[in-house]
């Protein structure tokens, strides 16, 4: 551990958690983190066999979440939250209240009333929150942001955005059916398909362009083996300054581990991004031309930078590393957060987003439910 890394604690996050494994070396990847403490699982046996398996002294592993703040206080300098998405929400008050920057995995709670309350314990005790939206941190994907955002691509008309994955309908090596987490096979007000996967997708649109959705319309499924949840979703929706915006994600799309896919078309040219072919960008021109960029490109404005080029272009950068540019910006935004009491941080997010996320996610499980179109509430653009 570095002098100068910044002292972590995990909440959630053991070697038998979906994301634990991924936060841990993302979180350390840069030296920027050391992970110093945490309570990874309520078993006690997971509990212990994680913090020895990541080095964690024992005597700062702990039962329970309660007892680890308490005994934490003034000993870290962020707690990461990394329990299932319903648990959310009295760990991360219960941390602010406690004075820990938090960390939180997406999604940032179950609801937009529940967001509206974490938002208020940051007012209250002007604390720290960021939420983390991994995707965002691939250094293409910010090239992207920064072709959009200069105007390369004229005045933007549509995006098509999806993440189809098959993991609800894909059998196992010996021809089993597939086994979630106990937790992701219930729905809440938000189908727990959108809290994975749709809270990315709004995130990425309003990262690009920093657009906001009026209103949409939007059809959920249910096509895999558990027959109680949505596994499918697809919307319209249209938003401000006449973007319009096509979603698609889902867990029942055979062939698709991961689909990702960002395309973006303006009046003077196309962009589009594949999270499997994650070094590459391809644009075209209204005059027909094609340019494919890739990180070794010359003309490139952000993704050539050192900070992104941990080992020379043509070894490719992937998932976690994405992860770790995210752990790289949030150390950066609390340090700055910490010397003037607040940080303005392009690459890291909030209980705004967060909460402008959840209500467009709800406003499309009402419009499935009731078939029509339906606009956002007037105070939904808080982002």
């Amino acid at each position: 551990m570095s002098s100068s890394s910044l002292k972590l604690g995990f909440i959630g996050g053991s070697l038998e958690s979906a994301v634990g494994t991924t936060h841990k070396i993302a979180a350390q990847m840069d030296s920027r983190w050391a992970l110093c403490a945490g309570c990874f699982s309520t078993n006690e046996v997971e509990n212990l066999r994680t913090a020895e398996r990541w080095g964690v002294a024992k005597e700062r592993v702990y039962p329970d979440y309660a007892t680890m703040l308490s005994a934490e206080a003034d000993r870290l300098d962020a707690v990461v939250v990394l329990t299932p998405t319903p648990s959310h929400t009295k760990i991360v008050i219960a941390a602010l209240e406690h004075g820990f920057p938090v960390i939180c995995e997406k999604a940032l709670t179950i609801s937009s009333s529940e967001a509206r309350e974490i938002k208020h314990a940051v007012e209250k005790h002007h604390g720290f929150l960021a939420v983390t939206y991994n995707y965002t941190g691939y250094s293409m994907v910010r090239e992207l942001r920064s072709i959009i955002r200069g105007g390369r691509l004229g005045k933007l008309q549509q995006i098509q955005i999806e993440m189809p994955q098959e993991g609800y309908l894909r059998l196992d090596k010996e021809g089993g059916k597939p086994k979630p987490q106990s937790w992701r096979l219930k729905d809440h007000t938000i189908p727990t398909l959108s809290l994975d996967l749709g809270v990315h997708l709004h995130h990425m649109v309003h990262f690009l362009t920093d657009a906001h959705a009026i209103e949409l319309v939007a059809v959920n499924n249910n096509y895999g083996f558990f027959q109680d949840i949505i596994d499918n979703t697809m919307c319209i929706a249209r938003y401000s300054d006449n973007l319009d915006c096509q979603f698609w994600f889902g867990k029942t799309a055979l062939g698709n581990s991961n689909g990702l896919r960002i395309r973006v078309f303006g009046d003077q040219g196309s962009a589009e991004w594949y999270q499997m072919q994650a070094e590459t960008l391809v644009i075209h021109d209204n005059k027909g031309r094609k340019s494919v960029l890739e990180r070794s490109s010359v003309e490139l404005e952000i993704a050539n930078e050192e900070r992104y080029n941990r080992f020379k272009a043509g070894h490719p950068a992937g998932f976690i590393e994405a992860f770790a540019n995210h752990y790289y910006d949030i150390a950066d935004s609390l340090i700055a957060f910490r010397e003037s009491g607040q940080s303005t941080s392009p690459w890291v997010f909030g209980a705004d987003i967060a909460l402008e996320g959840l209500i467009l996610l709800e406003t499309m499980s009402d419009s499935a439910r009731s078939r029509e179109w339906k606009r956002l509430p007037e105070n939904s653009n808080i982002g």
